[in-house]
This record gives C-alpha cells, sequence and structure tokens, in this order.
C-alpha cells in the first residue's frame, strides 16, 4: 500500500444547473480513494452504516482500493444534500446527517499504518492528529485538506495539525480565512511559515497555485464546456496530486509542479458527471491524453 486515506465515505443528494441526483456515493474518502488508484495502491479508513450498497463496496474494490479498513456500523451511512445556483463552485448545503460517522473512531491495521504516504481527508483535526499519531513512524510525505468549519470551530488543533504535515490543501477562501490575509502569496507565506513545507491553493475554475519553499508555481483549470457536479473536485485534485508523488516516490520541486497538474486533470474529470460516474470509468490513456493537453494549454516559447 502507497497512500492511505482517511475521511468520508457518504451518500448524497445533489442538485446542479444539469439535473440531480438523490443518493450517489460521496464523501472525500470515496472521491479520493478513486481517483488516486489510477497511480498508486490505495488503503480506505472510513465508516459507513448497514444500509450502504454492496455494489458500492465492490466498485471500490474493482478498482483495487483496499476497503478492509472502512467498517460498517449500526444505523445509516452519513447523509449530504445540497444545491449549486448561480455559483457552480460554490454548495448550498441543506441538510447534513452524519449518522454512524458521528461516531467515527478511525482503526488503524499494522498495514495501514505502514503507508508510506498520508492524506488526511477533510474531516475534524482532532481525529486527523489522532490518524497522524497512530502511525508506525512518520510517513514519507503527510497531506492534509481542511474545511471552512474547522478553521471557525476547531482552530486550535487545526493549527497544531498544519504544524505537523508536509502539505496542506486548501481553497483560496480558506487560506484568507485561515490567515486574515487577502493577498494569496502573502496568506501562503503564513500557512508556510506555521510549519508545512508547501501549500497547494485551490482556486476552483482559476485552476490552482502551489508555493514551495523558495519557488511558485500556477497552473489553469482545465477549459470545460460543461460542468455537470463539482462535488468532489477537490479531493480528486487532492487524489491526483498525491497519487503522482506516489507513483514517483519524489516530493522534490518539479515532482510538485507535476503534481499540481496531475491533481487539475483528474479534477477535470471529476466535474464531467456526477459523482463518480466519469472518474470510475477512466483509462490510463484517458488520463494521459488530459495531461498532455494541460501541458499544451499553458505551452509557449521563451522571448527571443
Amino acid at each position: 500500500m502507497k497512500i492511505l486515506v482517511v475521511g468520508s465515505v457518504a451518500y448524497d443528494a445533489v442538485e446542479t444547473p444539469a439535473g440531480k441526483r438523490d443518493s450517489q456515493l460521496g464523501g472525500s474518502a470515496s472521491y479520493f480513494s478513486t481517483a488516486a488508484s489510477y497511480f498508486a495502491d490505495v488503503g480506505l479508513i472510513g465508516v459507513v452504516g448497514d444500509d450502504f450498497d454492496p455494489a458500492d463496496r465492490a466498485m471500490l474494490d474493482d478498482l483495487g482500493i483496499d476497503t478492509s479498513g472502512l467498517i460498517e456500523a449500526e444505523g445509516k451511512t452519513f447523509r449530504w444534500v445540497g444545491t449549486y445556483t448561480d455559483d457552480i463552485n460554490t454548495a448550498v448545503t441543506l441538510d447534513t446527517q452524519l449518522n454512524v460517522f458521528a461516531e467515527f473512531e478511525p482503526a488503524l491495521s499494522n498495514e495501514h499504518a505502514s503507508a508510506p504516504y498520508l492524506f488526511l481527508a477533510n474531516i475534524d483535526p482532532n481525529l486527523q492528529l489522532k490518524v497522524l499519531g497512530s502511525m508506525n513512524s512518520r510517513p514519507k510525505m503527510v497531506a492534509c485538506d481542511t474545511m471552512n468549519l474547522w478553521i471557525d470551530i476547531a482552530r486550535p488543533a487545526l493549527v497544531d495539525l498544519v504544524g505537523r504535515v508536509d502539505t496542506l490543501l486548501i481553497n483560496e477562501g480558506e487560506a484568507k480565512q485561515l490567515t486574515g490575509l487577502e493577498h494569496l502569496p502573502d496568506a501562503a507565506k503564513a500557512i508556510t511559515d506555521m510549519g508545512p513545507s508547501s501549500v497547494v491553493i485551490k482556486r476552483g475554475e482559476y485552476g490552482v497555485a502551489l508555493f514551495g519553499p523558495d519557488f511558485s508555481f500556477a497552473a489553469p483549470a482545465y477549459p470545460i464546456s460543461r460542468v455537470i457536479d463539482p462535488t468532489g473536485a477537490g479531493d480528486s485534485f487532492a487524489a491526483g496530486f498525491m497519487g503522482y508523488i506516489a507513483s514517483v516516490d519524489r516530493f522534490d520541486e518539479e515532482a510538485l509542479r507535476t503534481a499540481a497538474v496531475a491533481g487539475s486533470t483528474m479534477a477535470s474529470f471529476a466535474v464531467e458527471d456526477f459523482g463518480l460516474d466519469r472518474t470510475r470509468t477512466l483509462t490510463q490513456s484517458d488520463i494521459k491524453t488530459r495531461f498532455d493537453a494541460f501541458v499544451d494549454l499553458t505551452r509557449f516559447n521563451p522571448l527571443s
């Protein structure tokens, strides 16, 4: 196992301008593990209820994802209801039912705890810290995601966590909220001063900005003609980013730059259909063709 992800597995009811789905497989760990499976062996830690469809576990298994850490508890699976209206980049949450996820206590096997790459998906930072402390030794690279809720209600634990990871993935609004700074380079500098060696700032339709110890890099978003469902795009980005890093087993500047484009590549697929419908049916050829399109999109000649 190259990558361990700990996060949520959920059923989402989503409405976008393109249509509506009542109960589709979602959750940060589902999106991440599905997209990352194209790059490296992935293990998933999460919890579902006794209403979880065996076909959904089978889909994850068929992608080669280790679901031995996906435990089933008595009760209902985490449910989220959201809609996208005028701003396709921003979900409006209509209902959240934590159900069995409310009592989630991640338990790692020895194999899980030995994974060289760890992604702490968007969950309570106290749980993220617990998982990091449960590893047999510190992984080669630890990355984490977070959201505005945890910045609001669990800032001390989140700041502690950020100081212990190698890379923080965060969206533009959250970076400004966490640091109180409006200028992105200033916000990134404030975050790296907390401890991480790099920070990835996701900017939705405007692409991504990557800030390292002594470099910065930006990539555009792929121009999608029609966004169907942006749910899970950030987790899919993280999967491409971490998946590439794990596949080459390096995280120097060049690897991080390429990883940012790999992340953008996977995010671009995620929004092309509802839920995991597009990502779970990809081929390696699809991914290479889209990645090459990113290279062409940003290619230019130096001034003579």
